[in-house]
């Protein structure tokens, strides 16, 4: 399978309120979300897609109501005024990489295999992973390891990368691997490496700053009622999504007229965030850090 959708029916259930309306699908990936939303959807209701990723084409889904757009959805608002300027009812966004991206050994997602040490979300152009370990100042690589990683020795897993890249390029994950051997804990090293990897790819795809910006799009695609539905999988992401629905913006600073009220465009529908049964953590280990909220356009 391309990939196994996390929290499927608990997403979608909170997503559609108008099966005759018009939904985006953030995230397209293996097309699972998809697949569930078009099958609530009246003859007349319409889904927009979005993936980066061009392996990702190939699971589009023959379905007159579908559309399936090769893009980031940091642009989903660009989009929006082309494709359904009357505004969307409803926005799903699955933030987590899919299964075929960490099961893709070629890709370089993943610790667990052999290979270049690439991790694009959308292979067919930027900067690489091994293009950051190779290139970034130390300071820098510090930098993305303790904000994206929150790696506890970052300072010294930097120092570690600069002066392995120093002897011979760092070219693919064993390289990566072998270069902070020395800085694993003897229990966990995967957890430890799992931490790596994702501080290196948030770099490599500019993740927090196309979330940023897909958050405002999605605020202003949205019409007055519409849904946002964000599953999240770790702590920089759902703090971004927690802030922006609370405020408005990512910081979570809380603005207001002079007559006191919030310029938040949305407001949360569930107070606390919708989190995986027991029962699907233990078939799909990877839903085990997922976190659904769910907000709507005032």
């Amino acid at each position: 399978m391309y990939h196994k959708p996390v929290l499927l029916t608990e997403s979608v259930s909170q997503l559609i309120t108008k099966p005759d309306g018009i939904y985006a699908d953030a995230t397209f990936g293996g097309g699972g979300h998809s697949r569930e939303i078009l099958s609530r959807l009246s003859p007349n209701g319409r889904l927009i897609s979005f993936d980066k990723d061009a392996d990702a084409l190939q699971n589009s889904i023959d379905d007159s109501r579908f559309t399936l757009i090769h893009n980031n959805f940091r642009f989903i608002h660009n989009y929006t005024l082309l494709e359904a300027p009357e505004g969307l009812d409803g926005i799903l966004a699955d933030l987590g990489v899919s299964s075929h991206q960490f099961d893709t050994a070629e890709r370089g997602f993943s610790f667990r295999y052999s290979a270049a040490l690439d991790m694009r979300m959308n292979a067919q152009g930027g900067k690489t992973a091994s293009d950051i370990v190779n290139s970034y100042t130390q300071d820098d690589l510090e930098r993305i390891l303790r904000i994206y990683g929150e790696v506890e020795n970052a300072g010294r897993l930097a120092e570690m990368i600069v002066s392995a890249r120093q002897k011979a390029p760092i070219l693919t994950t064993d390289d990566l691997n072998n270069a902070i051997s020395d800085a694993l804990p003897s229990f966990a090293s995967h957890k430890f490496l799992a931490k790596v990897y994702q501080a290196l790819r948030i770099e490599v795809n500019a993740e927090m700053r196309a979330l940023h910006k897909f958050l405002s799009g999605a605020a202003a695609s949205l019409k007055q009622g519409g849904r946002l539905v964000v599953i999240t999988y770790h702590s920089l992401e759902d703090r971004m999504v927690k802030n922006f629905i609370k405020a408005g913006n990512i910081e979570g600073k809380e603005e207001k007229d002079i007559y006191g009220r919030s310029s938040a465009p949305l407001k949360a529908v569930v107070r606390k965030p919708i989190l995986p049964s027991e029962e699907e953590i233990s078939q799909n280990t990877r839903a085990r850090s997922a976190k659904l909220r769910v907000a709507e356009k005032i």
